[in-house]
């Protein structure tokens, strides 16, 4: 049986609609299932030049077709914008007190004191309270509930000092740059040393900070389950 000029275009046009139906059904089973769509991550400073970029590695892998956004957030504003679904999920370094956040501690990593290059602290033995005591500080800050602004009051006690400051910011790729120009010293994260460990110098601390991962209780939203599980 041979078709007609008009059977044939209708049989090329359903052909066509098939196939597009078919990768629309395709579409919507990877939604489904978590493995397509977008997802909102925010993430603090010091984590933009290690742990991301392993994490995404490691989610990129698994589901190829997801989109990813990524924010930096100023420290008050993130549990909001976990709450109002402005962000999908959330890595910092402080523990989560709110009753419609879940978390997930992933790892911990030492303090370190950052110091140019020149400057005469080389090792933990050379970090005292006396040596301390004539130290002008670069100071992280988060708010006044972090838990990690917490763990720097911690150290200062440790060493019983006071550290003076005429600068703060919550961002720790800043307080590098402004170490490097002599400006100061400071406390900042060991994964610091992937963003530019040049000029500086890293000294471990008998601290560590905690690195979590949060998202809100009860969300439905496939992707959200499928990336905790994988990490």
């Amino acid at each position: 049986v041979n078709l007609t000029d008009a059977g044939l275009f209708l049989k090329e046009k359903w052909q066509a609609e098939v196939s597009a139906l078919e990768m629309i059904h395709q579409q919507a089973r990877q939604i489904h299932l978590g493995e397509s769509g977008t997802i909102k991550i925010a993430h603090p400073d010091s984590l933009s030049s290690s742990f991301i970029p392993e994490i995404l590695s490691k989610i990129s892998a698994a589901f190829p077709k997801l989109n990813i956004e990524l924010l930096q957030l100023p420290y008050s504003e993130e549990d909001d914008a976990l709450k109002n679904y402005r962000i999908d999920i959330l890595f910092n370094r402080d523990i989560n007190q709110s009753a419609f956040l879940h978390s997930k501690r992933l790892a911990t990593e030492p303090l370190c004191l950052v110091v140019p290059t020149d400057h005469h602290f080389t090792t933990i033995e050379d970090i005292t309270a006396s040596n301390l005591s004539d130290q002008k500080f670069i100071l992280t800050h988060g708010g006044g509930d972090s838990s990690y602004d917490m763990i720097l009051e911690d150290i200062f006690k440790h060493y019983d000092i006071h550290p003076a400051s005429n600068i703060s910011t919550q961002f720790g790729s800043t307080v590098i740059s402004l170490i490097k120009k002599g400006l100061g010293i400071s406390i900042l994260p060991e994964s610091y040393v992937h963003y530019d460990g040049t000029f500086v110098r890293f000294i471990p601390l008998p601290f560590c900070s905690d690195l979590y991962i949060n998202w809100r209780k009860d969300d439905s939203n496939i992707i959200i389950r499928n990336i905790i599980d994988l990490l």
